[in-house]
Parts: C-alpha cells; sequence; structure tokens
C-alpha cells in the first residue's frame, strides 16, 4: 500500500510536467512560424500524445522502485523545423526556453497552491499535500536539468541561439553527441568512480544543489516556505 500511495502522489505531477514542458515548445514553435507540432497535434494537455513508453513510464517506475534519490522521466521530443521559424536563430531561444519555463510557473502555481492544503478535509490534505510538494521539485529539477547548456537539451539550444557565431557553432556540432555526454557525465561517470572508491557526484553538483537553491527561492517568493 506505501507503493501504491507514493505512485498515486508521483503519477499526476510527472505527466503534468512532462506533457506541459513538451506542450509548451510546440506552442511557442506556433507562434513563431513552425506549425510542425500543431499540426501533428503535439500541442495538447493530452498526456497520450506526448508519452514515451520507456522515459515516460519505465523510467520513472524503475527509480520509484529502486527508492532512487530522485525521480526523473522524459516524453518525446515536439518536433520542431528550426528553418519554419520566422528568424530561426533568435526564435530557436524562445521555443527552447518555452518548455523549462513551463516548468517553473509549475513549480510556483503549486507552491502557491501549498497556501490552500489547510482549508481541505484531513482525508485528503496530506495526499494534495505531497502532490504539489512532488510537483515542485519535479518541475525544478527538469527545469535545471534541461538548461544544461548542451545540446540537444533545452540550455544548449538557448546557448546556440545566444553566443556569437565563434562560440555557437561547434556547441551546436556537439548535438549528436550530447545526449551520450550528459548520461556518461552524469550518471555513469560516478558509478565508474564509486567502484574505485572515489566520491564523484556530479548530479548533485550540477542538479541536485541549484535544485535545491531555485525551490527554496521559490517557496521565499510565493510565502510557502
Amino acid at each position: 500500500m506505501n507503493i501504491v500511495y507514493l505512485a498515486s502522489t508521483w503519477v499526476i505531477p510527472a505527466l503534468l510536467a512532462i506533457t506541459l514542458h513538451e506542450a509548451a515548445h510546440g506552442y511557442i514553435a506556433k507562434r513563431f512560424g513552425d506549425d510542425t507540432a500543431w499540426r501533428l497535434g503535439r500541442v495538447t494537455f493530452n498526456p497520450i500524445k506526448h508519452i514515451d513508453p520507456f522515459g515516460t513510464i519505465a523510467l520513472p517506475a524503475i527509480l520509484l522502485l529502486s527508492h532512487a534519490p530522485f525521480l526523473f522521466g522524459y516524453a518525446k521530443p515536439v518536433p520542431v523545423r528550426f528553418a519554419s521559424l520566422r528568424n530561426p536563430r533568435r526564435d530557436m531561444v524562445w521555443v527552447a526556453a518555452a518548455g523549462p519555463g513551463m516548468n517553473l510557473l509549475m513549480a510556483t502555481v503549486a507552491a502557491l497552491l501549498l497556501h490552500a492544503v489547510g482549508l481541505l478535509p484531513p482525508a485528503a490534505d496530506r495526499w494534495v499535500l505531497d502532490n504539489l510538494v512532488n510537483a515542485i521539485e519535479l518541475n525544478v529539477l527538469l527545469a535545471v536539468f534541461n538548461l544544461i547548456p548542451l545540446p540537444p537539451l533545452d540550455g544548449g539550444r538557448v546557448a546556440v541561439g545566444l553566443l556569437p557565431n565563434a562560440l555557437a557553432a561547434p556547441l551546436a556540432r556537439l548535438e549528436r553527441y550530447g545526449t551520450a555526454i550528459v548520461i556518461g557525465v552524469l550518471f555513469i561517470l560516478p558509478l565508474v568512480t564509486a567502484g574505485t572508491g572515489a566520491h564523484f557526484d556530479v548530479f548533485t553538483q550540477i542538479i541536485g544543489r541549484p535544485t535545491e537553491a531555485v525551490i527554496k527561492a521559490i517557496l521565499f517568493l510565493t510565502g510557502s516556505h
């Protein structure tokens, strides 16, 4: 029953965080001239349209059941034809930033809703509180992770759009290797170094601490701390 309850407090926050992140990319892309995601039905609140069997279902379930210190997942990327944007380089920044921006907005809304938990009946207040707390943590985690300045992550695309050509061009060429680099540095390297007795927790340094700092800032600004 503990696992069932735990899962019930993560499913809604996870689906909303992942679904609205991807829908935001598609919505902003349409506003700037590329309706690819719109025509494919990806600018929607329907999570079925965004679900990736492994990233949205299997990976979070594995982390949850293995009592991992964090929950993580991803959806099918929203297709964006950057060449169709009215000003590809400038508009790419807005399209890329829309996903993390949506996650930070949802975290802020969840923090504001914490003020209303005390108005709920005792049978529901704890469950709603856990959902809201998980929503804050998961949305901020996704925002911070996606803002790593390495393509194909959103932060990498933002960096490519903002940096001068001399720096943007070589960074853009890393896109085909970006996912492997992130997985290797954040997840595989700590496991390898742990086997040698060294402690090289890159995830905490790059993701964990910034996530904690952003959560504290949101709770402070919303008066929920």
